[in-house]
């Protein structure tokens, strides 16, 4: 059974940095689109940063130069690096990964909370 991994979320003040991790299981890694969501309190869940079986990446433009998606294929890991953080970037991250064989099939983790504040 595909299972998705978070970790890296906390408290942490405005300007400072975090690190999520997400690791995936029971799924050929390379050939998965992977990227991060996130859904603050009465708000839908959005698109923070895709990045491709091959490598090419995307984000929101509420987080371009401050957050980088990456991907450890031997780990079985994708990774957001969040900097210059803002009260406004509070939300749960979840992290989710799409087969490239398959426009309909999801898998989703449990999710991260992120909370910016002083």
């Amino acid at each position: 059974q595909v299972q998705l991994v978070e970790s890296g979320g906390g408290l942490v003040q405005p300007g400072g940095s975090l690190r999520l991790s997400c690791a995936a299981s029971d799924i050929i890694f390379r050939r998965y689109k992977m990227g991060w969501y996130r859904q603050a309190p009465g708000k839908p869940r959005e698109l923070v940063a895709v990045i491709t079986s091959g490598g090419d990446t995307n984000c929101a433009d509420s987080v371009k130069g401050r957050f980088t998606i990456s991907r450890d294929n031997a780990k079985n890991t994708v990774y957001l690096q969040m900097n210059s953080l803002k009260p406004e970037d509070t939300a749960v991250y979840y992290c989710n990964a799409k087969p490239v064989w398959s426009i309909s099939t999801n898998y989703w983790g449990q999710g991260t909370q992120v909370t910016v504040s002083s």
